[in-house]
């Protein structure tokens, strides 16, 4: 197994380090900007290709490890050359091997979805991190197992999912990670009214928010669960509703505390929430 990449941003350049150093035999790099491919070449003691077609003859599988909106632009060129009995692989979180690949099927290539659950932010030093990563795999051929199989050897849980279900799987990282991201900018905000800077905000959140994750990561969520909409303190779930500066803010707080009164009663099945029902639903007074 040859695997050559298109593309040497931060993904191409950490998962060929991966696979170098994993034993899986990489042929090198061929990208628009010769330098970045290069560079990952240098990185991964491989090879940079001039020519398109020179990798995809040295490669059996091929990597578009290229912005999401390229990669059918890029397989639109590799369908010019003989692609039978080849691997084409993306690493997009969102697309299945179908969508990414119009017209695949008639190529003689196989296709699949390779997708790193991992916020790849260096492309120097995230590959020492992706053995503890999880992958999720998609697609249609007789490797996924194969693939399966060696990335699980190389130390990431790994995951086979159907193509119908690619959608919900990203959506479910995006809440488990970006949306957190919004859900911190709100606490911050508050912070700020109350004359915290944005450091001292979040140095005074961090051991919450550390605490929590870890609880939540070693117990799940319901057993993690906390705090006011927990307690079905209706008083203090008011008080916080009239506190936020506006409409948007009042619509996150109630989506969220409306998921958490779901959790809570799960937690407290004797536990009388309608209460706290009322006041989460949109339009209520507060």
């Amino acid at each position: 197994m040859k695997i050559g990449f298109i593309g040497a941003g931060k993904v191409g350049f950490s998962l060929g380090k991966f696979f170098v150093q994993g034993g899986i035999p990489v042929t090198g790099y061929y990208s628009r900007h010769q330098g970045s491919a290069q560079e990952a070449a240098l990185f991964t003691s491989t090879k940079q290709y001039d020519s398109l077609m020179s990798l995809v003859q040295d490669s059996d599988a091929l990597f578009l490890t290229v912005p999401d909106g390229m990669i059918p632009l890029v397989f639109t060129q590799l369908r010019e050359y003989g692609l039978t009995g080849k691997q084409i692989c993306h690493c997009s979180g969102a697309m299945t091997a179908r969508e990414a690949f119009p017209g695949v099927a008639d190529t003689g290539a196989y296709h699949y979805s390779i997708h790193p659950l991992f916020p790849v932010s260096s492309k120097y030093t995230a590959y020492r991190e992706l053995p503890g990563a999880f992958f999720c795999l998609e697609g249609e051929g007789p490797h996924l197992t194969w693939w399966r199989d060696t990335l699980t050897a190389l130390g990431p849980r790994v995951q086979i999912i159907s193509g119908e279900g690619k959608v919900r799987y990203h959506a479910a990282c995006a809440m488990a990670s970006n949306l957190v991201c919004a859900l911190v900018q709100e606490s911050l905000e508050l912070l700020g009214s109350c004359g915290f800077s944005q450091e001292l905000a979040l140095s005074a959140l961090a051991p919450l928010m550390r605490a929590n994750l870890e609880h939540l990561i070693q117990d799940g969520p319901e057993a993690a669960l906390t705090g006011p909409v927990e307690r079905c303190d209706t008083e203090t779930v008011a008080k916080h509703l009239a506190c936020l500066p506006d409409d948007s803010s009042r619509q996150l707080y109630r989506a969220a505390s409306r998921k958490l009164a779901d959790l809570a009663r799960k937690k407290h099945p004797d536990t009388d929430y309608a209460p706290m029902n009322d006041i989460l639903k949109e339009g209520s007074s507060i």
